[in-house]
């Protein structure tokens, strides 16, 4: 008769333990591997992600440590056997434009320059946007948290939806652009760009620029609040070779740019700022 209970406790105790909720850490764990390649190496998981608690910030599970402990330990291979075309989703909270842009630099500073905007939706709580891009591999999550470091943002999860479909939640509340901040006094030198230059003007109250004689510069300088939002706006459909600005209240950004194509300015803009804030 004891026995019998006995052999019920155990029984009860393994069922029950089969019927428990996984953890968070399991659940983001198998999300990354396919279900046979976390059976066949369930044991060897079980190791590598002890302890448990290194795998946590405070009370969510660090999914980038968690995604470069498989790549590391050869359970999750990022790359394809060919050039593929993936998708990558980047969510987040804060204001759309001002995370467009730090997004746009991190990719380019990745060596992501050809991509196609496939989805965007902003709603009262969550701002989508999705790229399309051809690549031999999937994105590092570990190289894209490093990059996005430079401009205060943390990457709070990632998920794989498919081999060729990965999100990344992604937090900008700390969030600035990684660029070049102006202080008074300071000259600098634009070289030729086919790219708008950012600056950051924050420390400053006046900017003078002075184009060279090969330029044929037409201005258009956009200024931007910290969160990116449009404070002020000048074209000029003439060409400048030189301007002398003063820094709106409130901003933090400039854009320097040419007003039809950036190939007017075939050499460098010269600039000098005074003044401090």
């Amino acid at each position: 008769m004891v026995k019998a209970i006995i052999a019920l406790l155990i029984l009860f105790h393994f069922s029950y333990a089969d019927n428990l909720p996984e953890d968070p850490l399991t659940f983001k764990i198998k999300s990354f591997l396919s279900k046979k390649a976390y059976t066949d190496n369930k044991d060897f998981i079980h190791v590598i992600f002890e302890p448990k608690s290194s795998f946590y910030v405070k009370d969510r599970v660090d999914a980038v440590k968690v995604i470069q402990t498989l790549k590391n330990n050869g359970l999750l291979n990022l790359f394809f056997q060919t050039p593929q075309n993936f998708q990558l989703n980047f969510k987040t909270s804060g204001f759309p434009l001002f995370f467009v842009k730090i997004m746009e630099d991190t990719l380019q500073n990745l060596g992501y320059f050809r991509y196609v905007t496939t989805a965007s939706n902003f709603d009262a709580s969550e701002f989508t946007w999705s790229i399309n891009l051809t690549s031999e591999y999937a994105t590092d999550p570990l190289i894209l948290q490093n990059e996005l470091h430079k401009s205060g943002c943390n990457i709070i999860d990632v998920e794989k939806n498919s081999p060729k479909e990965w999100t990344y939640i992604i937090d900008i509340s700390n969030g600035y652009l990684n660029v070049k901040q102006l202080h008074a006094g300071e000259e600098l030198k634009l070289k030729r760009s086919l790219y708008a230059h950012w600056l950051d003007i924050s420390k400053i109250r006046s900017l003078k620029i002075r184009s060279s004689r090969r330029n044929r510069w037409y201005p258009y300088i956009a200024y931007y609040d910290a969160s990116l939002h449009l404070l002020k706006l000048l074209k000029r459909d003439k060409i400048y070779k030189k301007l002398t600005l003063k820094m709106p209240k409130n901003a933090k950004y400039i854009k320097i740019s040419d007003l039809h194509t950036l190939k007017n300015v075939k050499d460098s803009l010269l600039l000098s700022s005074s003044g401090t804030r």
